[in-house]
């Protein structure tokens, strides 16, 4: 029996990615079967939908319009007994029921033009750049030397205390504004910069306060106000599932003037924190007791955070760009559409990111399905599947798996939202990629293994050969990418804290500044600004996709085998990384890469 069937291509399913409600949506089978028919129902509901196709000449079709919000699944049935589904082959029939596919239906909802088509520059505040004098606070280790290990090991308590400082601040970050700009950059995250104990400023003191080492507000609206000027917005890093103990809001250790939650159950904060036997039993993130979890879902708190002037519309309104959302898989639903609405109102063309470590489409946390791209939440998420997948093909080389990686996100999200998410090779909370693409990594719990790890000579180029392939994919497939400070310089780090090293200003990689700033010119050609994606080509080794703006288009190939590829066309072309024209042909080598257009940039 034979049969076809791809969601990805308009004749077949007519409207690609995911589907705004009340839209109808055609379904299109090529098959000689008898009959068919399509099998839908709606995430959590039992009973399916038997649908019967109307014959067409080659196949059979059926046009379905969903008016609820949510995910639905589906496959086909041919004969009354063989099925099509998303497990199985373009071109294979299964006698046994197979893995549905998934069909994501949201109510309408826009994301930022302005970050579509640009790249995104994480930045660890402590760890970029000092400048003129540091504001020293008391009960922190500040290292004078910028080129000092941080403290990795744990002290004579057997904690690791995160509360050694390098000093990085707003005015290094200006300082240094040109050189983010010359990598292309159009947006900065900032990772937290909220006043709190610790070096990585995840446990929140003060969320009106920025933290004195990083130094005032003014520094901060001068940093901002030279971004702007530069064509860069800033990027929050927002903390709201839990805050530090030692807070204005908690005041574990009586640091602050407020009468805090862990003081007092007559303090404004105590409902803010989940209480087990008062005061020292207490929610908190996995268990840190240096971190206590904040409820969400109690009127004060999110009038706080998400209320009129609270702090998501107040910086919105001082000029942030938007908001990354930490955990967002531990914020209810309604707070994250609480902030939505705040962060819209504020400014519709306000940003909100989600740290999902999964398919952000279908997710499941704390078994209840999530809705983050169903319209009303958030507009994208940071891409750690596309961080695995990369990660997977540049070392193992199966292209493949890597083409179906980006096929099945293109058919799960809603195509304005993949067009915003953060496709990352590495943050803050992952090993640096140059050290995560080597062979050889350390595989024990040692951190004093993890430090010493360092490459170098073939070893060193191995990576680095395969980091230009991972960074190629993460600036062109959809989705914007986000650059960890100093990849561009060849930062090498294993697990936290050493993936966070101070910059290493006058020692950067050449080679690799100089290709950065290519990928930057890269993104500014106009099929990357939501530009559509389709495979050319895909076998084991070997893969090759088109990026298109209308009549405009970027072809992109990766071979990673023992084999070259030849790409034929008509007339002539750029392949831009070399800058030579090519005629009618180009042949990709072994183990290479090419990116060709119309013009040179």
């Amino acid at each position: 029996m034979k049969f076809y069937f791809n969601p990805l291509e308009t004749r077949c399913k007519s409207v690609t990615g995911g589907v705004e409600r009340k839209t109808p949506v055609s379904f299109r089978v090529f098959t000689d079967a008898a009959c068919c028919e399509l099998v839908i129902r709606k995430d959590g509901v039992n009973d399916s939908c038997y649908c019967e196709m109307a014959a067409e000449n080659g196949g059979f079709s059926y046009e379905i319009t969903l008016n609820d919000t949510g995910l639905y699944w589906y496959y086909f049935r041919l004969n009354r007994k063989y099925y099509i589904g998303a497990g199985e082959d373009l071109t294979a029939v299964s006698s046994v029921n197979p893995r549905a596919y998934q069909l994501t239906v949201y109510a309408p909802f826009v994301t930022p033009d302005w970050i579509k088509g640009g790249a995104v520059y994480q930045l660890f505040p402590d760890r970029f750049r000092r400048c003129g004098e540091i504001v020293k606070k008391a009960g922190r280790i500040y290292h004078e030397n910028w080129n000092e290990t941080p403290v990795f090991l744990p002290d004579a308590d057997g904690k690791v205390k995160n509360n050694d400082f390098f000093g990085g601040n707003f005015a290094g970050m200006a300082e240094k504004l040109d050189h983010i700009a010359a990598l292309g950059i159009t947006a900065i995250y900032l990772n937290p910069v909220f006043e709190a104990y610790s070096n990585h400023r995840y446990d929140t003191g003060d969320y009106e306060k920025f933290d004195e080492t990083l130094g005032t507000k003014e520094d901060f609206k001068a940093f901002l106000q030279k971004a702007q000027d530069l064509g860069i917005r800033v990027i929050f890093d927002g903390v709201f599932n839990h805050t530090g103990a030692d807070s204005r809001y908690f005041n574990k250790y009586g640091n602050y003037d407020s009468v805090g939650a862990y003081q007092s159950k007559d303090s404004p904060y105590y409902g803010w924190y989940r209480f087990i036997e008062f005061p020292d039993k207490y929610a908190s993130w996995w268990g840190f007791d240096t971190l206590p979890a904040v409820n969400e879902n109690n009127s004060g708190f999110e009038k706080f955070i998400a209320g009129r002037d609270g702090v998501v519309e107040r910086y919105l309104k001082e000029g942030v760009g938007g908001w990354r959302l930490d955990v967002a898989d531990e914020l209810p639903d309604e707070f994250i559409r609480l902030i939505r609405a705040a962060a819209k109102g504020a400014n519709p063309d306000a940003l909100l990111i989600g740290e999902v470590w999964e398919d952000a489409s279908n997710k499941v946390s704390y078994n209840v399905r999530r809705k983050y791209l169903q319209g009303a939440e958030l507009d994208g998420a940071i891409n750690y599947p596309f961080l695995r997948a990369v990660q997977k093909f540049v070392k193992e080389g199966d292209a493949r798996a890597f083409s179906k990686h980006i096929r099945t996100q293109i058919d799960h999200y809603p195509k304005q939202s993949l067009d915003v998410c953060f496709n990352v090779l590495d943050t803050h909370d992952t090993p640096r990629a140059l050290t995560a693409l080597a062979d050889g990594t350390p595989k024990s719990d040692d951190k004093r293994e993890w430090a010493e790890f360092r490459l170098s000579g073939e070893g060193y180029e191995t990576a680095k050969r395969r980091l230009k392939i991972a960074s190629l994919l993460q600036y062109t497939v959809p989705g914007v990418p986000c650059l960890y400070y100093g990849d561009e310089a060849g930062m090498q780090g294993y697990k936290d804290p050493l993936n966070r090293l101070p910059y290493p200003w006058g020692s950067e990689d050449k080679d690799l500044l100089k290709w950065y700033a290519f990928l930057g010119r890269l993104r500014a050609l106009a099929p990357f600004a939501g530009g559509a994606y389709r495979e050319l080509y895909a076998d084991r080794r070997a893969l090759v996709f088109e990026r298109r703006a209308g009549e405009d288009a970027v072809i992109v190939a990766v071979n990673m085998g023992n084999n070259e590829y030849a790409l034929h066309f008509g007339g002539e072309i750029y392949e831009l990384i070399s800058g030579k024209k090519k005629k009618d042909k180009a042949v990709v080598a072994p183990y290479s890469f090419g990116v060709y257009y119309t013009e040179k940039i």
